[in-house]
């Protein structure tokens, strides 16, 4: 049995290779820009991805945003990257939060996620 042959099993340093090659291929070598390394870079990313945000305080307490798919926050399947998702629910949710309870010291506990189905590239959610 050769390589690529159905049951020809890779040695480690083989498995390493593909692995490296798969990564390279997706841009995961990449170097982060330096605007990564700033403080507040994971607030300043997420509200990049947020096209508006809107909090009403009455009569309730209510927070609605929108997003737009575009190419800096979709997978090699040019679908919405799923941590993107959990990201802008966090980010809402604390907005909500504050809505209703103010400048009080808080947090969230626990984030849960299910995908019903992918969001393609250009396409907006309300």
């Amino acid at each position: 049995m050769g390589d690529g042959e159905p049951g020809h099993k890779l040695s480690p340093a083989e498995s390493r290779e593909v692995m490296l090659a798969f990564l390279r291929f997706l841009g995961a070598d990449a170097r982060l820009p330096a605007s990564a390394d700033q403080p507040d870079a994971y607030s300043a990313l997420v509200r990049a991805i947020l096209s508006s945000v809107a909090v009403s305080a009455s009569p309730t307490p209510r927070v609605s945003c929108t997003i737009t798919v575009s190419h800096a926050v979709t997978n090699p399947y040019n679908t919405l990257h799923g941590g993107v998702v959990a990201a802008v629910a966090e980010a809402v949710g604390m907005a909500c939060a504050r809505a209703a309870a103010g400048d009080k010291e808080m947090f969230l506990g626990e984030l849960s996620t299910a995908y019903l189905a992918a969001a393609r590239c250009d396409v907006i959610f309300f």
